[in-house]
């Protein structure tokens, strides 16, 4: 009887446990698509539909790089220094200086 009260207790507990986890969980995520979703609108708003197109058209290669390009957009908002729409050739010449050089190979026959 001991054995099935502790039992019991530790259940109760594990299942209390499971339940605040999934509740943070879920505002985690619910969080994550509210940010998401604020990001998108400012997309919109400070980029051209070309350089929207380019970022969207990048994003299925190289997701982390654009994460890091809107990254670093909003925080250029948010300091005030950009003002105008972002049209597509800012965006390339800012995509340029991002992105890490090509390496080189080559193959030498001896």
């Amino acid at each position: 009887m001991a054995d099935d009260t502790e039992l019991d207790a530790l259940r109760q507990r594990k299942l209390q446990e499971l339940q605040v986890r999934a509740q943070q969980e879920a505002v985690a995520q619910e969080q994550a698509k509210q940010l998401d979703t604020q990001r998108a609108m400012l997309m919109r708003q400070i980029l051209t539909p070309e350089a929207r197109e380019r970022l969207a058209n990048l994003r299925m290669t190289r997701p982390d790089l654009v994460e890091h390009v809107e990254n670093q957009l909003v925080m250029l908002v948010q300091s005030g220094r950009v003002t105008d729409k972002i049209d597509d050739y800012t965006l390339r010449q800012l995509l340029r200086r991002i992105m890490p050089a090509k390496r080189e190979i080559k193959i030498e026959r001896r």
